[in-house]
């Protein structure tokens, strides 16, 4: 080869390595602006998980109060029962039993409302870890030890979501799962 056909293959090189990193560098700053818009809301994910306390009392104060407005239904009718036959025996022991049931009810669907609030505030706390480590390719496993998550319930999890792809791209194609609870 001669020395004209070197300079000239050397010369195309550099400028296709050139063209090669201005992508690479326009590419790793887009990836960049993507993460610092991502991670407000992944850090907001992280430290507040689950519902606000307003949420909660909102979704105690409607699931117990359409289970109340069931037993209030059967409290008024006895009363109306025991009017119109002008005979209020047992009318006592009615409204009794609809109190004891109106307590389990609530009761259980308290309990109901605290496993909820619990499985949303470990399902935030997995989802942000995920997104973390698919932003930053940082380990899942290591990060859920740190918070007490553990790594066999973070598996099933990545697992679940069919997410194999660790890029940046995967992070922003993740779907319904994270996208719906940040919009």
């Amino acid at each position: 080869m001669s020395r004209a056909a070197q300079r000239s293959t050397r010369a195309l090189s550099d400028q296709e390595l050139a063209q090669q990193n201005q992508l690479v560098s326009q590419t790793n700053q887009q990836a960049q602006q993507d993460r610092s818009a991502l991670l407000p809301a992944v850090e907001n994910l992280l430290s507040t998980p689950g519902f606000s306390p307003q949420q909660k009392s909102d979704i105690t104060q409607q699931s117990l109060g359409s289970a109340n407005t069931a037993f209030d239904a059967l409290r008024q009718r006895a009363a109306n029962r025991a009017a119109a036959t002008n005979n209020s025996a047992g009318y006592a022991d009615l409204l009794s039993q609809v109190g004891r049931e109106r307590a389990q009810t609530n009761a259980a669907q308290a309990g109901e409302n605290e496993i909820g609030f619990a499985n949303r505030e470990r399902q935030d706390q997995l989802s942000g870890l995920s997104a973390l480590g698919q932003a930053y390719g940082i380990d899942t496993g290591l990060l859920g030890k740190a918070i007490g998550v553990p790594a066999e319930l973070l598996n099933v999890r990545q697992r679940a979501s069919g997410n194999s792809s660790t890029g940046l791209g995967s992070l922003l194609g993740i779907g319904a799962g994270i996208g719906s609870l940040f919009g």
